[in-house]
């Protein structure tokens, strides 16, 4: 009876295995006919009839919204080798030899490795292994991988050192003959090669079986360096993203995008190859290569080069104000509220070299540059306090300061007597903010009152905030995306720091974010660049936004967009938006520290200032953010300042206004 439970849980076990191998080789048959059927059959074709690809295909163009062609492509000559049926290794060194003589090649890259892979080509080894070695490997306990590795360690670097400057050039340019599949057309030269050289091939043709003359794309920037950090890069497919571009059937060599627009739409902007046959050295075409789908973007070309240029003239021209020292750079976007498309964005930096000041591209710092904005925030925490019903519509306070247990007195940039909702953001009240604040967290506050736990009100106001676009991802189409800096401390003193701007930090971005969606009356539309997917002048994909509604009361968001108009007004920011007619927007400024002379501690008092605004005030076009890190150092008793942050505001908004108006 025991032996036949035994032998019976046998029988199951070994069932069990069986299943368990019938559903793993099902599992990989399956993978393999359906994720990796095209690949191995592309590979099957490849072997058995002599089919090969173009190098690479032209992507699709880049246009602004009014069609102007801002990426294209070039054609760029380039000296590409095809390994040959049944050619010899010795063939293949007397073909790089002879290119040697011909090119000009830069073999600075010519690894180590490289060269002891050619030594064992072109040189007899075997006495590098010991019959020991030997046997082990007829016996099959080595690999005959394990005896390369074994020859590369013992290659001698005195062996290496006989190597003169020509024979490295030999061995870098039959590396690139083989480096890769055997069956795919290796670049042999292509930056810098001149008409001399390819003359020298042609030339040359009948003693360098496999190399030709081809042609590669190149990206071509119409318009410059404008837009191009945004636009992305270009390159072969990076090692660490190998088998997503494998699976979806690319081959190593392909050129994709690597960053920023090029990498997001790399599915419409990817070409087909020109696909062909070799027979007795003869290229026969057996399909054309076509070039990607082109992408419409929402920027303005002439938008955006305005905007370049003020920003490139005032960063300069602020030398001569004082106290701008640290200031060294600003950040721009401008947007369509309505739908999300924006228009242009900028970033530059500056800096100094032979003692002369010249800008740079920081346009990506837009999305990954943040900074304490200040009080342009309080539109926000505004409507949480009216959301929580901590304040009402029209509610009126005393601006007189505020203190509260063991923390400095708080008061706002200067005593405003009673103020209410309006003027407290028309004026830039931070009493009228912190008392609101003081009422979300369920404090009656009283001189030196005792404040403890206010994590519950913090979360109230972060997660509005974040609704509007503050500390969360905006959702913009590009693969950078940051949701800037977010405190970890709930301190009273730091809540009421967060309130007026003056404790998370922010891109500008997510700024854009913010006010566009209080200019749209609530409506959160996540920013894009995309238009639309062209082939053919046809359209084939237009780009839908994504909308999503804040969670507030449509009375509140236009209360605070009566406030912000009245900003404008007879507020702080009257005059920031130049001649446009009826803007609204709010001013900030916050203070923080600087490391001002790159030893890693961050000591100096600076101020920075934003700005966020919209118009028409009734039915906006357009949205601005723009933000001035560090625009002003804090020294002592020196209270002057600089007002390019008003400069450049009204010199953008007066471009837009003759554009578009």
């Amino acid at each position: 009876m025991k032996k036949n439970y035994i032998l019976n849980k046998k029988i199951n076990r070994f069932k069990y295995f069986v299943y368990l191998f019938i559903i793993v080789l099902s599992f990989s048959f399956g993978y393999l006919n359906i994720f990796k059927k095209e690949h191995y059959l592309t590979m099957l074709d490849n072997a058995v009839n002599n089919v090969y690809y173009s190098k690479n295909a032209p992507r699709g163009r880049i246009f602004d919204r009014n069609n102007n062609l801002l990426v294209d492509n070039k054609l760029v000559p380039c000296i590409n080798y095809l390994k040959p049926k049944k050619i010899t290794k010795e063939k293949e060194i007397s073909i790089a030899e002879k290119l040697s003589n011909l090119l000009e090649i830069d073999y600075s890259r010519l690894s180590t490795r490289m060269l002891k892979d050619y030594y064992i080509t072109t040189n007899e080894t075997d006495y590098l292994i010991t019959q020991e070695e030997w046997n082990l490997f007829s016996n099959r306990k080595i690999s005959r991988s394990d005896i390369y590795n074994l020859k590369l360690e013992r290659i001698s670097e005195i062996v290496l050192n006989n190597y003169n400057e020509k024979d490295k050039k030999i061995a870098y340019i039959y590396h690139l003959m083989n480096n890769g599949f055997s069956y795919e057309i290796k670049t042999i030269k292509e930056d810098g090669l001149t008409d001399k050289e390819i003359a020298s091939i042609c030339d040359n043709y009948e003693d360098l079986n496999g190399i030709f003359i081809d042609y590669n794309y190149e990206r071509e920037y119409l318009y410059g360096d404008t837009l191009k950090s945004i636009i992305g890069n270009t390159s072969n497919i990076p090692i660490e993203e190998k088998q997503y571009y494998l699976d979806k059937g690319y081959k190593l060599t392909d050129t994709v995008g690597t960053s920023y627009l090029e990498k997001q739409y790399e599915e419409y902007l990817h070409g087909e190859k020109g696909t062909y046959k070799i027979n007795n050295n003869k290229i026969d075409i057996v399909k054309d290569g076509k070039r990607g789908k082109d992408i419409v973007l929402t920027i303005d070309i002439k938008l955006q080069q305005e905007i370049d240029k003020i920003l490139e003239e005032e960063l300069i021209n602020a030398k001569n104000d004082p106290n701008t020292e640290l200031f060294n750079s600003v950040y721009v976007v401008i947007k369509d509220p309505k739908n999300g498309d924006i228009l242009a964005m900028s970033g530059k930096g500056l800096k100094k070299e032979n003692g002369k000041y010249i800008t740079y591209d920081l346009t990506q710092g837009v999305l990954t540059n943040s900074m304490t904005p200040g009080s342009v925030v309080k539109g926000a925490s505004i409507m949480v306090g009216y959301k929580e019903n901590a304040i009402r519509i029209g509610e009126e306070m005393n601006d007189n300061c505020i203190k509260i247990y063991s923390f400095p007195k708080k008061c706002s940039w200067k005593r405003l007597g009673v103020v209410n909702d309006i003027k407290a953001l028309s004026l830039s009240s931070n009493i009228y903010q912190f008392k609101t604040a003081l009422k979300v967290a369920n404090i009656d506050y009283s001189y030196n009152t005792k404040v403890n736990d206010v994590e519950e009100a913090f979360n109230k106001y972060r997660l509005l905030f974040r609704e509007l676009g503050l500390g969360s991802k905006t959702g913009i189409d590009l693969p950078v995306d940051d949701i800037g800096g977010v405190g970890k401390s709930n301190s009273p003193d730091l809540y009421l720091n967060y309130v007026i701007g003056q404790y998370d930090t922010y891109t500008t971005m997510q700024l854009s974010e913010y006010i566009s969606t209080i200019a749209n009356n609530g409506e959160r539309v996540y920013p894009h660049l995309l238009l639309e997917v062209k082939e053919k002048n046809n359209n084939v994909f237009k780009y839908d936004p994504i909308k999503k509604n804040i969670s507030v009361e449509k009375k509140y968001i236009e209360r605070v967009r009566e406030g912000f108009n009245e900003v404008m007004k007879s507020g702080l920011g009257r005059g920031y938006m130049g001649d446009v007619k009826n803007p609204s927007g709010k001013t900030g400024t916050s203070e923080s520290f600087y490391d001002s002379n790159n030893d890693g501690i961050i000591d100096t008092p600076t101020v920075s200032n934003a700005f966020v605004g919209y118009y028409p005030s009734n039915d906006p076009k357009m949205s601005i953010a723009i933000t001035f890190p560090n625009i002003m150092r804090i020294s002592g008793n020196d209270e002057r300042r600089t007002y390019i942050n008003k400069v450049i505001t009204k010199r953008i908004m007066n471009v837009f206004q003759e554009l578009y108006d």
